[in-house]
């Protein structure tokens, strides 16, 4: 089946990574600036059609104006399953995001855009109930998804209990949980778990995790937008392992002359 995503930075990104087939890619005959002009590159090295439209005619195939004037009809982003996510390993360590049910495709593309900057390796989304990849998420996401591995599953509490078997630690997002999320020490195979917008996690889901943080929170408002405490909690991770790998490779201090040899030298 084919799918439309729209935006400079989302289909550059689609284009770069050479994920997708591409029917033709579609541009507003009102766009006359330079800024389109590497998506025409690209278009001409890998032999895509490409065509001039009536802005209008975006608007209606992207049903939204936020289009910047170019639009891409495209074969669907392919999924993953876990375990190719877990031999996408970046680091020394497993790092996943496991959202339990986001159900705008805003959400979820600002948290893959935060969840590629922190170094994620895959991302994990149920199949009923929540936003997919859509060209609103691509856009968002501002092509993100096109590089971050992104796998969907039937039960999130049963991909969950898959994961600890493959000694992962479950890490929930939960407003009720009692360590502060800079608490942790994030140096081990884990997977951050977010909850739905305005609900958090399932019970079940909660019950699973082996862990629950929280975000202290210093103002009237109770709690943050989901992606915006998903990128909080995920660059904490990155801080911790980034830091851990500076220590290993600082060199070793140099060991103290005895004060006799000293006194020889």
């Amino acid at each position: 089946m084919s799918e439309v995503i729209y935006g400079i930075h989302a289909i550059g990104e689609a284009l770069k990574r050479g994920g997708r087939r591409f029917d033709y890619v579609a541009v507003s005959r009102d766009r006359t600036d330079n800024r389109l002009q590497p998506i025409l590159d690209a278009c001409r090295e890998q032999g895509i059609t490409l065509r001039s439209v009536p802005r209008e005619e975006i608007d209606r195939a992207t049903r939204t104006n936020t289009h910047q004037g170019v639009m891409a009809v495209t074969s669907r982003k392919e999924y993953t399953g876990i375990e190719e996510l877990l031999e996408e390993k970046h680091g020394d360590y497993n790092f996943l995001l496991v959202l339990d049910g986001i159900e705008d495709p805003h959400n979820l593309g600002a948290l893959i855009r935060s969840a590629d900057g922190a170094g994620v390796d895959g991302v994990v989304i149920p199949e009923r109930r929540a936003a997919g990849i859509t060209g609103t998420v691509v856009k968002t996401s501002a092509g993100a998804s096109e590089h971050l591995s992104v796998a969907r599953v039937v039960n999130i509490a049963r991909t969950i209990d898959d994961l600890k078997q493959q000694n992962v630690w479950i890490v929930g997002l939960d407003e009720r949980g009692e360590k502060s999320y800079d608490q942790l020490d994030y140096n081990m195979n884990c997977a951050i778990v977010l909850g739905a917008e305005g609900k958090g996690l399932h019970d079940l889901v909660r019950r699973k995790c082996d862990l629950l943080v929280s975000i202290p929170m210093m103002g009237a408002v109770s709690s943050l937008n989901v992606s915006v405490a998903g990128g909080i909690v995920m660059y904490e991770v990155q801080r911790q392992r980034r830091q851990a790998k500076l220590l290993k490779e600082q060199p070793a201090p140099a060991k103290k002359k005895s004060a006799k040899r000293q006194r020889e030298d």
